[in-house]
């Protein structure tokens, strides 16, 4: 919703101040765009042996969109835009003000975390049942004329109308083979709440007290953007004894997008060589052609094999070199798993 402290935890994530945090509804109007560093304390130890001359992370990029109202499906607020932005983006993080402050606004006039996320996700189902209801009146024509995707499309939509007049998530019936047709929906994507807190009720925060208060069961992550904004104004050893000083172990934000990272279904290999050390994202479960494919898809096309060694092994070795002699670099071939964390050389015909 408006006035919870999105565009502040934007700017600090960017390290930024292109989101415009004023204390009023809607001072975001267009989307802000950011690509933000995962952070992987194990990257850096690689670093640290291999001493390359260039280093690359994982990312995530994150949209700061415009505060959600009620009547946001019908176009209350800036509703219809901030429908249309959210679209497009793969997961959703619900960010609650849990905080009270009589100096900044809310725009429900009281702070009540369970209420305005209820309202959030009652403005999507009530937007993807409108959709859903629009889809089914089109896609009927072809499934009556026989056409065979059609048919399929229209059990899937009206699974999905069936579960959204219930007032439930299409979240709920998404697998592998009706993904396709449900992905469009906004209760289809995965999503985690961040709660925005008071400075003095970040380091005690019961998450688990706070996920039966909203009467949901996901992912919660607490954050406090006061203090995110000003961690994003020191150096990293400032930020690490300020941190220290309030009894916190790591950064709001270092949460924020590991639990993207995460909630995303998405790991690391690493491929580490003196011209680059390199984090590689890929999805949970991908096999090691699908790892090759990251780097580029002619090697995943010609995919042999992969010459692997595990984090641990790499880093108590001491390198590639030592890790290879004690007998922990491994030849595996097109149905290995890959594991988070492996450091990877791929072997492949062009």
């Amino acid at each position: 919703m408006p006035n919870v402290g999105k565009s502040t935890l934007f700017n600090a994530l960017t390290k930024s101040s292109q989101a415009a945090a004023e204390n009023f509804p809607f001072c975001t109007i267009d989307p802000n765009v950011g690509i933000v560093e995962v952070p992987d304390e194990r990257i850096d130890k690689l670093v640290e042996i291999v001493e390359p001359k260039k280093v690359q992370r994982s990312s995530v990029e994150f949209v700061d969109i415009a505060g959600l109202v009620e009547g946001a499906s019908k176009g209350e607020g800036l509703g219809n835009k901030f429908l249309s932005h959210i679209r497009e983006c793969h997961a959703i993080a619900h960010v609650v003000r849990a905080f009270e402050d009589t100096e900044v606004h809310h725009v429900s006039g009281n702070v009540d975390p369970k209420r305005d996320l209820d309202i959030i996700l009652t403005e999507l189902i009530l937007a993807d049942l409108e959709s859903v209801q629009k889809q089914i009146s089109r896609v009927e024509k072809k499934a009556k004329s026989g056409d065979k995707e059609s048919k399929v499309a229209l059990e899937y939509l009206e699974q999905a109308e069936e579960l959204l007049a219930e007032g439930r998530m299409v979240l709920e019936i998404v697998d592998e083979e009706n993904e396709f047709f449900l992905k469009q929906f906004l209760t289809a994507k995965k999503f985690f709440v961040v709660a925005n807190v008071r400075e003095d009720e970040l380091v005690s925060f019961d998450a688990e007290a706070f996920k039966v208060k909203l009467g949901l069961d996901c992912q919660i992550v607490p954050v406090c953007a006061k203090i995110e904004a000003e961690l994003a104004e020191l150096s990293e050893e400032e930020g690490k004894e300020f941190l220290a000083e309030i009894g916190a172990k790591t950064s709001g934000l270092v949460s924020l997008v590991k639990g993207a990272f995460e909630l995303l279904g998405l790991e690391n290999y690493f491929t580490a060589g003196v011209q680059e050390v390199r984090s590689w994202t890929i999805r949970k479960g991908d096999k090691a052609p699908q790892a090759a494919g990251a780097i580029h898809g002619d090697f995943e096309k010609g995919f042999i094999m992969a010459d692997v060694i595990a984090y641990e092994d790499f880093v108590s070795c001491g390198g590639e070199a030592k890790a290879k002699e004690a007998g922990k670099m491994r030849m595996e071939g097109k149905e290995y798993v890959v594991q988070d964390g492996d450091v990877m050389h791929f072997k492949f015909n062009v």
